[in-house]
């Protein structure tokens, strides 16, 4: 049986001391990205479910998968819903959307809910690209800027690394530190010149753990100067699936000078956390005009 050492755990959860019935606001937020999918439900403007899952091969069936997942056990079906906002590459389909919302505000508003009103720089270090968000103390949007489309500095780029050591993902981040000292950094302007690079430095006798030190360190000083150029505010956060890699972390909290904010939350779900938010105040909004 072949290994997929790329692949990382999906998983729903719902909080089971909430009626969603009783809720008088049930909005939700659903985030189709080119790797990953996410739905988060809220009722009257807390966390009440959400998922996790692969994007598969279409947004349309994504959205829905992720959505019903989130939903499951819940009692509740998408039609209990009041209100809903897509985001992410997909966002314009999901089907059962009232609006579509892009990620870069998602995103920011989720992570004013997860971090708190003091956050001001956010990187959301996606599947296929990475995002620098500059918002405010309500969590608005004042500038961003995102990296070229390559895969490098991204999660799709790791999971082509953990596959090709044979690694699996979720342990890249401690392998990485298991080295004596920092090595250089394979190239990071291609995955597939990274890979390359990886595959000769094995080919050369470097121990796996060396090669991912060497890769994550290429990300994180990728992602530094991305946020640089945005400029960064001690008040930081990351967002995403690589917020959950150490080894690329902390590397790019040693190089930037800072360490980001610490959440409870999920990173994964800022996006459609994000969305659910906006959901929420537009049916308000929307009752009020009636």
């Amino acid at each position: 049986m072949t290994v997929e050492y790329w692949r990382w755990k999906e998983y729903n959860w719902h909080d089971e001391n909430i009626d969603p019935k009783a809720g008088s606001v049930l909005s939700a937020g659903c985030d189709v990205g080119s790797v990953s999918s996410q739905a988060v439900v809220m009722v009257d403007g807390g966390l009440y479910a959400y998922s996790n899952m692969r994007t598969g091969s279409d947004s349309p069936h994504s959205a829905l998968d992720a959505m019903n997942w989130a939903l499951e056990g819940t009692g509740l079906k998408i039609e209990d819903l009041h209100y809903v906002v897509g985001t992410g590459y997909g966002r314009v389909n999901v089907p059962f959307a009232h609006r579509a919302i892009t990620e870069i505000a998602c995103h920011a508003r989720g992570a004013n809910f997860m971090y708190g009103p003091s956050v001001r720089t956010i990187l959301d270090m996606g599947g296929q690209d990475c995002k620098a968000i500059r918002c405010d103390h309500r969590g608005k949007v004042t500038n961003f800027l995102m990296n070229d489309k390559c895969a490098a500095g991204t999660g799709r780029g790791m999971e082509v690394f953990a596959d090709l050591l044979s690694v699996s993902i979720e342990d890249v981040g401690d392998l990485s530190f298991d080295v004596e000292e920092e090595p250089e950094p394979v190239s990071s302007t291609c995955v597939v010149f990274a890979k390359s690079e990886a595959a000769g430095l094995l080919r050369q006798g470097w121990p796996k753990n060396l090669v991912l030190a060497a890769y994550c360190n290429a990300m994180a000083h990728r992602v530094v100067t991305l946020l640089e150029r945005l400029g960064v505010e001690k008040e930081f956060a990351i967002t995403g699936g690589i917020a959950k890699n150490i080894g690329v972390v902390r590397r790019l909290e040693k190089e930037l000078g800072l360490t980001g904010l610490k959440s409870d939350y999920d990173t994964q779900i800022a996006g459609a956390l994000g969305a659910a938010l906006f959901a929420g105040a537009l049916y308000e909004k929307q009752q009020a005009k009636k």
